[in-house]
């Protein structure tokens, strides 16, 4: 029979894990806190809506806000990690003619931000 303080310690361990998963990134190798903070320096803010980024309410690109559940990204691609890195790093290279300017986002950023995006659920 399991008593309160067993179901209590359970119950911690439970709320403990399920913390740290969403701090994970699914982008192998890429850090969501650095990442956010390269969305915010690079100005994303001004061309799209991003919620919990305070100023970033551009309407130029689609918002950001849910781009962790889109299933394609940049109007072809489908939603991964390597197809987002690939994106940010070189959109010209995915679609010649978009809006998106190429903002000399370097893989380890690419990366970062990556992550970051895929939290925006």
């Amino acid at each position: 029979m399991m008593t309160t303080e067993h179901s209590l310690a359970l119950l911690a361990i439970v709320l403990v894990m399920g913390c740290s998963h969403a701090d994970a990134s699914v982008v192998p190798g890429g850090d969501v806190a650095r990442g956010k903070q390269d969305v915010r320096a690079m100005g994303c803010g001004a061309c799209h809506t991003i919620d919990g980024l305070t100023g970033a309410h551009g309407e130029v690109g689609p918002p950001l806000t849910t781009i962790g559940r889109r299933s394609i990204i940049a109007g072809e691609l489908p939603n991964t990690p390597d197809n987002m890195i690939r994106w940010l790093e070189n959109p010209q290279a995915v679609e010649p003619n978009t809006a998106m300017p190429n903002l000399g986002i370097g893989p380890q950023s690419a990366r970062d931000i990556a992550a970051y995006l895929s939290t925006l659920r």
